[in-house]
Protein backbone atom coordinates (compact mmCIF):
# COMPACT_ATOMS: atom_id res chain seq x y z
CA UNK A 1 0.00 0.00 0.00
CA UNK A 2 1.24 3.47 -0.95
CA UNK A 3 0.37 6.61 1.01
CA UNK A 4 0.97 10.35 0.67
CA UNK A 5 -1.04 12.31 3.20
CA UNK A 6 -4.64 11.19 2.76
CA UNK A 7 -3.92 9.53 -0.60
CA UNK A 8 -3.92 5.76 -0.48
CA UNK A 9 -3.08 3.63 -3.51
CA UNK A 10 -3.79 -0.05 -2.81
CA UNK A 11 -1.18 -1.30 -5.28
CA UNK A 12 2.25 -0.31 -6.55
CA UNK A 13 1.79 3.21 -7.99
CA UNK A 14 2.63 4.34 -11.52
CA UNK A 15 2.59 8.12 -11.92
CA UNK A 16 2.55 10.69 -14.69
CA UNK A 17 5.37 13.22 -14.35
CA UNK A 18 4.66 16.95 -14.59
CA UNK A 19 5.75 18.25 -18.01
CA UNK A 20 5.39 21.75 -19.40
CA UNK A 21 3.01 21.95 -22.38
CA UNK A 22 2.30 18.23 -22.02
CA UNK A 23 0.39 17.37 -18.84
CA UNK A 24 -2.57 19.67 -19.33
CA UNK A 25 -6.13 18.46 -18.50
CA UNK A 26 -6.84 16.82 -21.89
CA UNK A 27 -3.69 14.70 -21.75
CA UNK A 28 -4.13 13.92 -18.05
CA UNK A 29 -7.65 12.67 -18.72
CA UNK A 30 -6.38 10.39 -21.48
CA UNK A 31 -3.73 8.97 -19.16
CA UNK A 32 -6.36 8.40 -16.49
CA UNK A 33 -8.25 6.29 -19.01
CA UNK A 34 -5.17 4.04 -19.08
CA UNK A 35 -4.92 3.42 -15.33
CA UNK A 36 -2.33 5.98 -14.21
CA UNK A 37 -2.44 6.25 -10.41
CA UNK A 38 -1.27 9.82 -9.64
CA UNK A 39 -0.86 12.73 -12.04
CA UNK A 40 0.63 16.20 -11.90
CA UNK A 41 -0.10 19.48 -13.63
CA UNK A 42 2.37 21.27 -15.83
CA UNK A 43 4.77 23.17 -13.60
CA UNK A 44 3.59 26.64 -12.62
CA UNK A 45 5.80 29.67 -12.02
CA UNK A 46 5.34 31.06 -8.52
CA UNK A 47 5.92 34.60 -9.79
CA UNK A 48 3.31 34.24 -12.53
CA UNK A 49 0.85 32.63 -10.16
CA UNK A 50 0.96 35.39 -7.57
CA UNK A 51 0.61 37.98 -10.36
CA UNK A 52 -2.58 36.18 -11.42
CA UNK A 53 -1.17 35.53 -14.90
CA UNK A 54 -3.96 34.02 -16.97
CA UNK A 55 -1.99 31.07 -18.34
CA UNK A 56 -0.78 30.08 -14.88
CA UNK A 57 -4.20 30.39 -13.29
CA UNK A 58 -5.63 28.19 -16.03
CA UNK A 59 -3.22 25.44 -15.01
CA UNK A 60 -4.94 25.30 -11.61
CA UNK A 61 -8.11 23.93 -13.19
CA UNK A 62 -8.47 20.41 -11.79
CA UNK A 63 -11.22 17.89 -12.50
CA UNK A 64 -12.48 15.38 -9.94
CA UNK A 65 -12.00 12.53 -12.41
CA UNK A 66 -8.26 13.27 -12.46
CA UNK A 67 -7.72 12.61 -8.77
CA UNK A 68 -5.42 12.05 -7.11
CA UNK A 69 -3.66 14.97 -8.77
CA UNK A 70 -0.86 17.27 -7.69
CA UNK A 71 -0.05 20.87 -8.60
CA UNK A 72 3.65 21.50 -9.20
CA UNK A 73 5.16 24.93 -8.55
CA UNK A 74 8.63 26.36 -9.09
CA UNK A 75 10.42 29.57 -8.25
CA UNK A 76 13.56 31.16 -6.82
CA UNK A 77 12.17 33.37 -4.03
CA UNK A 78 10.99 31.82 -0.78
CA UNK A 79 8.27 34.40 -0.16
CA UNK A 80 6.87 33.99 -3.67
CA UNK A 81 6.88 30.20 -3.33
CA UNK A 82 4.95 30.42 -0.08
CA UNK A 83 2.36 32.69 -1.68
CA UNK A 84 2.15 30.40 -4.71
CA UNK A 85 1.69 27.33 -2.51
CA UNK A 86 -1.21 29.03 -0.76
CA UNK A 87 -2.75 29.96 -4.11
CA UNK A 88 -2.31 26.40 -5.34
CA UNK A 89 -3.92 25.05 -2.20
CA UNK A 90 -7.06 27.06 -2.93
CA UNK A 91 -7.49 24.96 -6.07
CA UNK A 92 -7.82 21.94 -3.76
CA UNK A 93 -5.14 19.60 -5.15
CA UNK A 94 -4.30 16.35 -3.39
CA UNK A 95 -0.59 17.24 -3.41
CA UNK A 96 1.57 20.33 -3.81
CA UNK A 97 4.86 19.40 -5.46
CA UNK A 98 7.97 21.58 -5.57
CA UNK A 99 10.01 21.45 -8.77
CA UNK A 100 13.71 21.32 -7.93
CA UNK A 101 14.56 19.38 -11.09
CA UNK A 102 13.77 21.35 -14.24
CA UNK A 103 17.05 21.69 -16.20
CA UNK A 104 15.85 24.33 -18.70
CA UNK A 105 18.30 27.24 -18.90
CA UNK A 106 15.75 30.05 -18.53
CA UNK A 107 14.53 28.45 -15.28
CA UNK A 108 17.92 27.45 -13.93
CA UNK A 109 19.63 30.80 -14.50
CA UNK A 110 17.24 32.39 -12.00
CA UNK A 111 18.08 29.77 -9.39
CA UNK A 112 14.77 27.94 -9.78
CA UNK A 113 14.13 24.33 -10.78
CA UNK A 114 17.42 22.42 -10.77
CA UNK A 115 19.22 25.74 -10.36
CA UNK A 116 18.61 25.57 -6.64
CA UNK A 117 20.85 22.48 -6.45
CA UNK A 118 23.73 24.99 -6.32
CA UNK A 119 22.31 26.37 -3.06
CA UNK A 120 21.19 23.47 -0.88
CA UNK A 121 20.58 25.57 2.29
CA UNK A 122 18.13 27.73 0.32
CA UNK A 123 16.52 24.60 -1.12
CA UNK A 124 15.88 23.27 2.38
CA UNK A 125 14.71 26.64 3.72
CA UNK A 126 12.30 27.09 0.82
CA UNK A 127 10.88 23.61 1.28
CA UNK A 128 10.39 24.11 5.00
CA UNK A 129 8.63 27.45 4.42
CA UNK A 130 6.25 25.91 1.88
CA UNK A 131 5.51 22.91 4.11
CA UNK A 132 4.64 25.20 7.02
CA UNK A 133 2.43 27.46 4.90
CA UNK A 134 -0.10 24.87 3.72
CA UNK A 135 -2.10 21.93 5.04
CA UNK A 136 -1.89 19.99 1.78
CA UNK A 137 0.86 17.33 1.64
CA UNK A 138 4.03 18.74 0.08
CA UNK A 139 6.33 16.60 -2.06
CA UNK A 140 9.52 17.35 -3.98
CA UNK A 141 10.86 16.32 -7.38
CA UNK A 142 14.58 16.81 -7.92
CA UNK A 143 17.75 15.37 -9.47
CA UNK A 144 20.88 13.64 -8.21
CA UNK A 145 22.74 16.94 -7.96
CA UNK A 146 24.01 19.85 -10.03
CA UNK A 147 26.84 17.94 -11.73
CA UNK A 148 28.97 14.82 -11.44
CA UNK A 149 30.94 16.35 -8.55
CA UNK A 150 27.91 17.32 -6.46
CA UNK A 151 25.64 14.29 -6.40
CA UNK A 152 24.55 14.79 -2.78
CA UNK A 153 21.03 13.39 -3.10
CA UNK A 154 21.37 10.97 -0.15
CA UNK A 155 22.05 13.84 2.26
CA UNK A 156 19.56 16.15 0.52
CA UNK A 157 16.81 13.55 0.81
CA UNK A 158 17.32 13.29 4.57
CA UNK A 159 17.19 17.06 4.99
CA UNK A 160 14.04 17.39 2.86
CA UNK A 161 12.38 14.66 4.89
CA UNK A 162 13.40 16.41 8.12
CA UNK A 163 11.54 19.59 7.11
CA UNK A 164 8.34 17.71 6.44
CA UNK A 165 7.89 16.58 2.84
CA UNK A 166 5.64 13.55 2.40
CA UNK A 167 7.37 11.94 -0.60
CA UNK A 168 10.40 12.49 -2.82
CA UNK A 169 10.74 11.84 -6.54
CA UNK A 170 14.28 11.58 -7.89
CA UNK A 171 15.25 11.84 -11.55
CA UNK A 172 18.39 9.82 -12.10
CA UNK A 173 20.45 12.53 -13.79
CA UNK A 174 22.28 15.66 -12.73
CA UNK A 175 21.28 19.08 -14.02
CA UNK A 176 24.42 19.18 -16.17
CA UNK A 177 23.27 16.06 -18.01
CA UNK A 178 19.87 17.59 -18.76
CA UNK A 179 18.39 14.54 -20.54
CA UNK A 180 21.60 13.21 -22.06
CA UNK A 181 23.14 9.84 -21.30
CA UNK A 182 21.48 7.12 -19.29
CA UNK A 183 19.71 7.80 -16.01
CA UNK A 184 21.72 6.47 -13.03
CA UNK A 185 19.39 4.75 -10.59
CA UNK A 186 22.08 3.56 -8.18
CA UNK A 187 21.84 6.69 -6.03
CA UNK A 188 18.04 6.54 -6.13
CA UNK A 189 18.40 3.05 -4.69
CA UNK A 190 20.80 4.34 -2.02
CA UNK A 191 18.24 6.92 -0.93
CA UNK A 192 15.53 4.28 -0.73
CA UNK A 193 17.76 1.90 1.23
CA UNK A 194 18.94 4.56 3.67
CA UNK A 195 17.61 3.41 7.04
CA UNK A 196 16.91 7.03 8.02
CA UNK A 197 14.35 7.45 5.25
CA UNK A 198 10.72 6.65 5.95
CA UNK A 199 8.85 8.67 3.31
CA UNK A 200 8.05 7.14 -0.11
CA UNK A 201 10.85 7.38 -2.66
CA UNK A 202 9.71 7.52 -6.29
CA UNK A 203 12.08 6.79 -9.17
CA UNK A 204 12.06 8.67 -12.47
CA UNK A 205 14.14 8.54 -15.63
CA UNK A 206 14.36 6.28 -18.70
CA UNK A 207 11.41 4.04 -17.85
CA UNK A 208 10.38 3.28 -21.40
CA UNK A 209 8.75 -0.15 -21.24
CA UNK A 210 6.88 -2.48 -18.88
CA UNK A 211 9.92 -4.77 -18.66
CA UNK A 212 12.22 -1.91 -17.68
CA UNK A 213 9.68 -0.65 -15.14
CA UNK A 214 9.49 -4.11 -13.57
CA UNK A 215 13.29 -4.45 -13.51
CA UNK A 216 13.85 -1.05 -11.88
CA UNK A 217 11.09 -1.62 -9.34
CA UNK A 218 12.70 -4.84 -8.19
CA UNK A 219 16.35 -3.84 -8.53
CA UNK A 220 16.18 -0.51 -6.71
CA UNK A 221 13.26 -1.09 -4.36
CA UNK A 222 11.62 2.31 -4.91
CA UNK A 223 8.09 2.84 -3.63
CA UNK A 224 6.71 4.04 -6.95
CA UNK A 225 7.63 4.89 -10.52
CA UNK A 226 7.09 8.14 -12.41
CA UNK A 227 6.86 8.16 -16.20
CA UNK A 228 7.69 11.33 -18.12
CA UNK A 229 8.84 11.53 -21.73
CA UNK A 230 7.92 7.91 -22.50
CA UNK A 231 4.25 8.81 -21.96
CA UNK A 232 4.17 11.59 -24.57
CA UNK A 233 1.80 10.34 -27.26
CA UNK A 234 1.86 6.98 -25.49
CA UNK A 235 -0.73 7.13 -22.68
CA UNK A 236 -1.30 3.38 -22.90
CA UNK A 237 2.13 2.77 -21.33
CA UNK A 238 0.52 3.01 -17.88
CA UNK A 239 -1.91 0.20 -18.64
CA UNK A 240 0.88 -1.88 -20.17
CA UNK A 241 2.99 -1.50 -17.01
CA UNK A 242 0.07 -2.18 -14.68
CA UNK A 243 -0.91 -5.33 -16.58
CA UNK A 244 2.68 -6.56 -16.67
CA UNK A 245 3.08 -6.00 -12.93
CA UNK A 246 -0.20 -7.74 -12.11
CA UNK A 247 -0.08 -10.69 -14.49
CA UNK A 248 3.22 -10.78 -16.39
CA UNK A 249 1.29 -10.27 -19.62
CA UNK A 250 2.83 -7.85 -22.10
CA UNK A 251 -0.02 -6.05 -23.84
CA UNK A 252 0.40 -5.22 -27.51
CA UNK A 253 0.29 -1.54 -28.45
CA UNK A 254 -3.07 -0.28 -29.74
CA UNK A 255 -3.94 -0.93 -33.37
CA UNK A 256 -3.56 1.88 -35.87
CA UNK A 257 -7.31 2.47 -35.83
CA UNK A 258 -7.27 2.67 -32.01
CA UNK A 259 -4.37 5.12 -32.09
CA UNK A 260 -6.17 7.33 -34.60
CA UNK A 261 -9.26 7.33 -32.38
CA UNK A 262 -7.12 8.30 -29.37
CA UNK A 263 -5.22 11.07 -31.10
CA UNK A 264 -8.49 12.48 -32.49
CA UNK A 265 -9.99 12.46 -29.02
CA UNK A 266 -6.87 14.16 -27.65
CA UNK A 267 -6.87 16.82 -30.37
CA UNK A 268 -10.56 17.61 -29.98
CA UNK A 269 -10.12 17.95 -26.22
CA UNK A 270 -7.15 20.27 -26.70
CA UNK A 271 -9.17 22.44 -29.09
CA UNK A 272 -11.95 22.67 -26.54
CA UNK A 273 -9.36 23.53 -23.86
CA UNK A 274 -7.22 26.13 -25.65
CA UNK A 275 -8.66 26.82 -29.09
CA UNK A 276 -7.86 25.36 -32.51
CA UNK A 277 -4.76 27.42 -33.34
CA UNK A 278 -2.89 26.65 -30.11
CA UNK A 279 -4.08 23.04 -30.00
CA UNK A 280 -2.95 22.28 -33.54
CA UNK A 281 0.50 23.71 -32.82
CA UNK A 282 1.00 22.00 -29.47
CA UNK A 283 -0.26 18.60 -30.63
CA UNK A 284 2.72 18.35 -33.00
CA UNK A 285 4.97 17.11 -30.21
CA UNK A 286 2.67 14.11 -29.61
CA UNK A 287 2.51 12.56 -33.08
CA UNK A 288 5.81 10.66 -32.96
CA UNK A 289 4.59 8.85 -29.84
CA UNK A 290 1.11 8.07 -31.12
CA UNK A 291 2.46 6.62 -34.36
CA UNK A 292 5.67 5.00 -33.13
CA UNK A 293 6.33 1.79 -35.02
CA UNK A 294 3.91 2.57 -37.85
CA UNK A 295 5.67 1.93 -41.18
CA UNK A 296 6.39 4.84 -43.53
CA UNK A 297 5.11 7.44 -41.09
CA UNK A 298 7.81 10.06 -41.78
CA UNK A 299 6.04 11.76 -44.71
CA UNK A 300 2.75 11.81 -42.84
CA UNK A 301 4.50 13.41 -39.85
CA UNK A 302 5.92 16.16 -42.01
CA UNK A 303 2.43 16.96 -43.28
CA UNK A 304 0.96 16.83 -39.77
CA UNK A 305 3.54 19.29 -38.46
CA UNK A 306 2.75 21.65 -41.34
CA UNK A 307 -1.03 21.48 -41.01
CA UNK A 308 -2.90 24.40 -39.46
CA UNK A 309 -6.49 23.21 -39.20
CA UNK A 310 -8.29 20.26 -37.72
CA UNK A 311 -9.80 19.39 -41.10
CA UNK A 312 -6.36 19.10 -42.67
CA UNK A 313 -5.17 16.91 -39.79
CA UNK A 314 -8.18 14.59 -39.93
CA UNK A 315 -7.63 14.23 -43.69
CA UNK A 316 -4.04 13.13 -43.03
CA UNK A 317 -5.23 10.66 -40.40
CA UNK A 318 -7.48 9.07 -43.05
CA UNK A 319 -4.52 8.88 -45.42
CA UNK A 320 -2.42 7.17 -42.73
CA UNK A 321 -5.07 4.46 -42.35
CA UNK A 322 -5.45 4.01 -46.12
CA UNK A 323 -1.67 3.79 -46.61
CA UNK A 324 -1.48 0.80 -44.27
CA UNK A 325 -4.14 -1.22 -46.07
Amino acid sequence: MFEIGNITIPHYPIMLAPMEDITDPPFRQLCKQFSVDIMYTEFISSEALIRDAEKSLKKLDLKDEERPVGIQIFGHEIESMVMAAKAAERANPDIIDINFGCPVKKVVKKGAGAGILKDIPKMIAMTEAVVKSVNTPVTVKTRLGWDENSKHIVEIAERLQDVGIKALTIHGRTRSQIYKGEADWTLIGEVKNNTRMHIPIIGNGDITSPEKAFDYKNKYGVDGLMIGRAAIGNPWIFQQIRTYFDSGILLSPPTLEERIALVKKHLLSEIKWKGEKSAVLEMRKFYSGYFKGIPNFKNHKIKLTQSKTINDIFFIFDNIINSQK
